[in-house]
């Protein structure tokens, strides 16, 4: 049986590692590529198809791209779609957004949202969505994860995705929900090798 492969529209090695986590039992041998593409579109699941599909398109193969962002209930759900542009780095995207909150009552009820894109060539994109409720904390805590992960805190663990391991985090995360989602439908299974 041919060896089957599914490109990860991402340069973000923390992003293609947790994928290879929540993919493991898939049997799918996993490239990351980054398309270099603008996300332009007014939706995650606009973004996660630009990403997905250029990608598919460069190397010939099925590809899942992603898009995903936090929204905060007390500003209206910004940052959202714009969560990774409203700094030039991380540590700054984050202080924007915790100086947007200062002075706001607590807690500051918040939700992670997911859409992976999944484009396989000559059959219509496919997408899956998964979400993770929580709230923002005032102060970094933990120094695992990437983007908004240590200002995050899920209730439930009473940690923040920073405090988590990567088995942990996909217990709860919105990207494990969203690749659940992938997995259950049986998309994967029909992948070509």
């Amino acid at each position: 049986m041919a060896e089957r492969r599914l490109v990860i529209a991402t340069g973000n090695a923390g992003k293609l590692g947790e994928y290879q986590m929540l993919l493991a039992g898939t049997g799918l041998i996993l490239i990351a590529v980054d398309p270099g593409v603008a996300e332009v579109g007014s939706t995650y699941a606009e973004n996660a198809q630009i990403k997905a599909e250029a990608a598919k398109v460069a190397m010939e193969l099925p590809a899942i791209g992603d898009d995903s962002g936090v929204e905060v209930e007390v500003l209206k759900g910004y940052p959202g779609i714009h969560s990774a542009r409203i700094g030039p780095t991380q540590k700054e995207r984050t202080q924007v957004l915790l100086d947007r909150l200062r002075g706001r009552p607590r807690p500051w009820l918040a939700r992670f949202v997911c859409t992976i894109a999944l484009a396989v060539p000559t059959q219509p994109t496919e997408f899956f969505e998964g979400e993770c409720r929580g709230e923002i904390v005032p102060e970094w805590r933990g120094e695992a994860g990437f983007g908004y992960d240590p200002v995050f805190l899920v209730p439930e663990a009473n940690k923040t995705f920073g405090e988590m391991d990567r088995e942990e985090k996909a217990q709860y995360s919105h990207r494990a929900r969203a690749a659940s989602a992938m997995v259950a439908s049986g998309a994967l299974e029909s992948l070509p090798g």
